[in-house]
């Protein structure tokens, strides 16, 4: 009989595929009004529908999730910012950060190292970070009175230099909103870099063991040839002198 904690895995694994399409579609749904200012009502209509109807689905799932937790409170704890954005309406669209799921799938069909699990979450996480904060600062700061952001070009250069901690300050927000978003997106490239950081640093320790590692062998291996030859130089001495005695001796 499975555990709760085996059911929850399964369930987890089998549901990563649906959450990623349902992702996918929740990120077109909100974007596509955006970019689009003049796209028909009737579209506007599907795509709102479409962002609740994906947001359904992850309620069921976190529903889901939750019921086959062993500890339920302990897992509702452990997942706060699931639950947070259920419950509040305008951390919606961080529910993209589900793409990620897609990392995991990647991971276990391909054996990589986990440099490049980290190479590639940062990879991954950094252009996900950049598009939807882009998008939720030109839906914040359009048409706003004093907004310095006006197209969605304008918003991703934003996005690129605030979280890079660049900050040229050509373009910045005006409303609540955006400061909110630009300050996710200094914690987040703080996040990043050390990201990298520690990626880059773990690279060169590991070349750094590899090198070592490998004069490690090369003296081992002299020092065995080494005392090989010895011995062999040995045994011919004696060998030598065997067959010296056995020459001189009597006929």
């Amino acid at each position: 009989m499975e555990s709760g904690n085996e059911r929850l895995e399964r369930w987890q694994r089998h549901s990563e595929l649906p959450l990623v399409s349902a992702a996918l579609v929740f990120l077109a749904a909100y974007a596509w009004p955006i970019l689009d200012t003049g796209l028909a009502q009737h579209w506007q209509s599907v795509c709102w529908a479409l962002t609740w109807i994906t947001w359904a689905v992850f309620v069921a799932d976190y529903a889901v999730r939750l019921s086959l937790a062993r500890h339920r409170l302990a897992y509702a704890r452990a997942n706060l910012l699931d639950l947070a954005i259920i419950l509040l309406p305008a951390l919606r669209p961080l529910r993209l950060l589900r793409l990620i799921t897609v990392v995991h799938v990647l991971n276990r069909r391909l054996e990589v190292s986990l440099r490049k699990n980290v190479t590639l979450y940062a990879t991954v996480t950094s252009c996900l970070v950049l598009f939807c904060a882009a998008l939720a600062l030109l839906k914040a700061e359009r048409g706003v009175p004093g907004a310095t952001v006006a197209t969605f070009e304008d918003a991703l250069w934003w996005s690129a230099v605030t979280v890079t901690t660049v900050g040229y300050g050509d373009f910045y927000p005006v409303t609540t909103t955006g400061r909110l978003i630009a300050v996710g997106l200094f914690l987040g490239g703080i996040a990043l870099l050390g990201v990298v950081t520690g990626t880059l640093t773990s690279w060169f320790v590991e070349k750094v063991d590899e090198s070592h590692e490998a004069t490690t062998a090369t003296r081992a291996e002299v020092e065995a040839l080494t005392a090989e030859v010895r011995a062999l130089r040995a045994e011919l001495t004696a060998r030598g002198g065997r067959d010296t005695e056995s020459a001189g001796g009597p006929d």
